[in-house]
């Protein structure tokens, strides 16, 4: 069993250099692959239906997607190898230990990895996005209250304003001091950070240009950054214990195979070598790894959705 493990990685190794496939060559064709060629009729029920089930190529657009946002567009082709490396290695393991029912839920198990870092690292990076958000445009918002300019707001307050934020504001004052008018680097600014209470406030901010009235209308706007925070806040410590219960029952379950082991080899040699130990096993992972995957639906921050 083992030379046959042995064999398969020299066997994907030698594929690999065979075709030549690299990181981004293997993303390209999993998402051509993937691409839906649905037609006009299952295109319009799906749009009246909501479209509430993403499809697989959906979720690596939005894995690109997030990566861009992230300005790392170039990792998510090995974001995919890795995928697909651990993909094999759970096959590969789960052959090697003489359980064809454990596929599914190694492979499987394994090939998440990768988007599971992405996800929580997509999470990290927009948690920081809004609070500087929070921060950046309060003082900004303050002061555009008292100067009535906005471009002099930005100014005054620029170098409070902390990466990635101080590039966009920064470019922003430039862009309407020498290239365009002010309404214009509003858009420009409204388009290059994703987040829907920024582009509410530049909705805003762009009304106020032609009347300054309404100007009252910002800091409300601000103030609902706050409010979504406290509540993800809320949300992530109820759902850190939720958390706790899952990998405390996943290690209950898992360590009850080497205590069967100590306590009675032959129901241990039953679990491990009959076609009905491996068969529970198999739906043992199956259960753990799609728990996970509602565990990690149900546990996302919220998103403000004006």
């Amino acid at each position: 069993m083992l030379l046959q493990g042995i064999a398969c990685i020299f066997l994907v190794v030698g594929m690999v250099l065979l075709f030549n496939f690299t990181p981004e060559s293997m993303s390209n064709d999993i998402l051509a692959i993937t691409t839906s060629k649905d037609d006009i009729r299952k295109k319009v029920e799906m749009l009246h239906a909501g479209n509430k089930k993403k499809t697989v190529r959906q979720r690596l657009k939005y894995v690109q997607e997030s990566l861009a946002s992230m300005g790392r567009e170039n990792l998510f082709g090995m974001v995919v190898a890795i995928a697909l490396a651990l993909f094999a290695a759970g096959t590969i393991v789960a052959v090697l230990i003489n359980n064809l029912f454990l596929i599914p839920a190694f492979a499987f198990g394994l090939g998440l990895i990768p988007f599971v870092y992405v996800r929580n690292s997509l999470q990290v990076y927009t948690k920081h996005i809004s609070e500087e958000l929070e921060t950046t445009l309060s003082i900004i918002t303050t002061s555009y209250l008292r100067s009535d300019d906005i471009i002099q707001a930005v100014k005054e307050n620029v170098e409070y304003i902390k990466p990635p934020l101080k590039e966009h504001f920064m470019a922003f004052v430039s862009d309407a001091t020498y290239v365009t008018n002010t309404e214009q680097a509003i858009i420009n600014l409204k388009s290059k950070i994703d987040n829907d209470i920024f582009e509410e406030w530049c909705e805003a901010l762009l009304q106020c240009q032609s009347d300054r009235v309404l100007k009252d209308t910002l800091q409300p706007i601000v103030t609902r950054l706050t409010d979504v925070r406290i509540v993800n806040g809320e949300i992530e410590a109820m759902m850190a214990s939720v958390k706790m219960e899952y990998f405390t029952m996943v290690g209950m379950v898992l360590l009850n195979i080497p205590l069967l082991y100590a306590l009675n080899k032959d129901w241990y040699s039953t679990l491990m070598t009959t076609i009905y130990g491996k068969a529970t096993l198999g739906v043992i992972g199956v259960i753990i790894v799609l728990t996970y995957t509602r565990l990690l639906k149900h546990t996302q921050p919220i998103e403000y959705k004006g």
